[in-house]
């Protein structure tokens, strides 16, 4: 489940040319968004954006709009005459949907009731590198109107289908991106939930705002104390054979792979 892009992607509308190359500064990639952030009447000039403004294409994602949306067809277009190889999927709901797109790295977002029952046969396909939720469109297909309780917490729907896409993600080998925090004043909130990210194996969550970045970025590097705790618990593991007792706890394999996990995270 190796992701080498960083644990903060940026989305920026693409009919923002003057935001390009900010994003890029400050985020570990920057996805290019020619769906939700752009309005219909231009997405025309977003698409020319991305092929008159070229940022570096290995740390640059595009976000195309859905199959179904009628603006699909001409992103592609686009997108041929650019020298992106990473495209992240609107809406995707089945693996149908992500045929003919064999030249490109795909990152699916699974933002619909269809597209999370269906997350486990989305992520086997080959080209999938990703997958990513989204708790508002998710939220909207079931005809609700909220995907947080008051005190920002997730509805119990919206927590299962972030649980399912890490699963499905996790069995088929890939990654799995976190959704956008909506409350770009909620540093608090979104610092706690990209911890919580971290700590079940998310590999990077989704940003729309450049200060959510550096609270990602402290979120998803472990503490002094973790990394502390994690070497001299590899370090006693050096001489022990199967489960032993290591600060009163009991240590087996899957604790040490925790430890090795923790160290990895931290040379990312």
């Amino acid at each position: 489940m190796t992701f080498g892009l960083g644990p903060a992607l940026l989305f920026c509308p693409a009919d923002r040319p003057d935001r390009f190359e900010k994003a890029a500064e400050r985020a570990d990639a920057v996805i290019l968004d020619l769906e939700d952030a752009v309005a219909p009447s231009d997405k025309s000039a977003a698409r020319d954006n991305l092929i008159r403004r070229p940022l570096d294409p290995e740390t640059t994602i595009v976000r195309v709009n859905s199959v179904s949306s009628g603006y699909f067809a001409d992103d592609l277009v686009a997108l041929s005459q650019t020298h992106y190889r990473t495209v992240m999927v609107a809406k995707s709901e089945g693996p149908v949907q992500l045929s003919g797109l064999d030249r490109y790295d795909l990152i699916a977002l699974c933002e619909t009731a269809a597209g999370i029952l269906a997350a486990p046969s989305i992520a086997a396909v080959k080209n999938v590198v990703a997958l990513m939720w989204g708790a508002e469109d998710l939220v909207a297909s079931l005809g609700g109107s909220s995907s947080r309780f008051d005190d920002g917490s997730y509805r119990q729907v919206a927590g299962h289908a972030r649980s399912s896409v890490l699963l499905a993600a996790a069995a088929s080998g890939k990654a799995a991106i976190d959704a956008v925090h909506l409350d770009i004043d909620d540093s608090d909130g979104l610092a706690d939930e990209a911890r919580d990210a971290a700590a079940v194996g998310f590999a990077a969550t989704a940003c729309i705002h450049p200060g959510q970045v550096a609270v990602v970025r402290d979120a998803y590097r472990p503490t002094s104390d973790q990394l502390a705790e994690a070497t001299a618990l590899l370090e006693a593991a050096g001489g022990q054979r199967g489960v032993f007792r290591f600060d009163g706890r009991m240590i087996d394999g899957p604790v040490l792979r925790h430890a090795e996990q923790l160290l990895r995270r931290s040379r990312s």
